[in-house]
């Protein structure tokens, strides 16, 4: 009987400790759900910065020293710039506010429909159903509202941003122990573990360095543009163009199209045909050109299921979900490439 007893617990121990395990992760997970937005991050620049972490290393020949420089390079890079732009976007929004609040007040409005007469009925129907007066001023107090969120929060973001570049310097110093302890711990051969690899470091580069990149030449023009035509708040509509360009099947022209054809509306035809040809030709078509050198192949992805991944993984997992969205669509992708391989072997060495 000890005997039986003790060959039945031995049965029963691993399932037992599968379900230990599955708890663990589960807990583990739950733990980490704070740090998500860091460690994506970190682990977006990590991937984006290894190149010249492995060049400095080089150089100082240690591991740690190495790390530290290269977090400190990326931190000049990254955030001294991200800080001028939402200072400026800040500034712009409440300026670009208090310059278009005139531009709708009811006198100018009846002017224009007087101008347009074969348009009066359907802004006269806008302007009923509209009260433009009380947008503004409710979009300027979301701006200040939102100004002082952002100062309230600072004290969050500042911690979320140390904790990214805490997360950073490990990721950099560690990046070899960490890929040993995945080839160890995950069921995959060498070779599935560098190609699964070798599609997520794609992606990242993908998402950022093309989609971002281009996005950002893109808001960048089509702002430049806006200063030289004279319109108001061109960096806020800038950064509103990159932000669309970001998401597929959008892009800038959602802001410069409109923007276009107030110009034509108000007789500023001249204005409004420059902004268009240059929306069109110049804003367009870089996404047609810049886009492909700087990706290539390494996105390897539908554009339906891109949109899937960046817009579902934005309003599930927030702003850090431009990133991971794609990035566990592509890794999931290729999972299952290697399932279907692994089937078909062993199909074909079953007889």
């Amino acid at each position: 009987m000890p005997q039986a007893s003790q060959f039945s617990d031995r049965r029963v121990a691993p399932s037992v400790l599968a379900v230990v395990v599955v708890f663990g992760i589960a807990i583990c997970a739950l733990m980490a759900k704070p740090f998500l937005g860091a460690l994506v991050w970190s682990t977006t620049l990590a991937v984006l910065f290894a190149p010249l972490d492995a060049v400095i290393g080089r150089r100082l020949k240690s591991r740690g020293l190495s790390a530290l420089a290269t977090v400190a390079v990326t931190a000049g890079i990254v955030v001294v710039p991200a800080i001028l732009v939402v200072a400026t976007l800040l500034n712009e929004a409440v300026r670009g506010a208090a310059l278009v609040a005139p531009m709708l007040d009811t006198e100018s409005w009846t002017r224009f429909m007087g101008e347009h007469r074969w348009l009066a009925p359907a802004l006269q129907w806008i302007h009923d159903k509209i009260d433009f007066s009380d947008l503004i001023r409710t979009a300027s107090s979301a701006v200040a509202t939102w100004s002082g969120d952002i100062v309230r929060d600072s004290f969050s973001g500042m911690a979320n941003l140390l904790l990214t570049f805490y997360f950073l310097f490990y990721l950099l110093r560690d990046r070899e122990r960490i890929a040993e302890s995945m080839r160890l711990h995950l069921p995959l051969t060498d070779a599935e573990l560098s190609e699964v690899g070798r599609r997520a470091t794609d992606t990242i580069f993908a998402t950022v360095f093309g989609t971002v990149a281009v996005a950002a030449l893109q808001g960048g023009l089509g702002g430049l543009m806006f200063w030289w035509l004279g319109l108001p708040a061109p960096v806020l509509w800038g950064v509103l163009m990159a932000l669309l360009a970001i998401v597929p099947f959008l892009g800038a022209f959602v802001i410069w199209a409109p923007a276009a054809a107030f110009l034509a509306l108000s007789g500023a035809y001249t204005s409004a045909v420059v902004l268009a040809i240059w929306g069109t030709v110049v804003v367009g078509l870089v996404d047609n050109l810049v886009y492909p050198i700087l990706v290539g192949n390494k996105l390897r992805m539908h554009t339906m299921l891109s949109f899937i991944a960046v817009v579902g993984g934005l309003i599930l997992l927030g702003t850090s979900g431009v990133v991971l969205g794609p990035l566990v669509l592509a890794v999931t992708l290729t999972l299952v490439q290697i399932w279907r391989r692994r089937g078909v072997t062993a199909n074909e060495a079953a007889p």
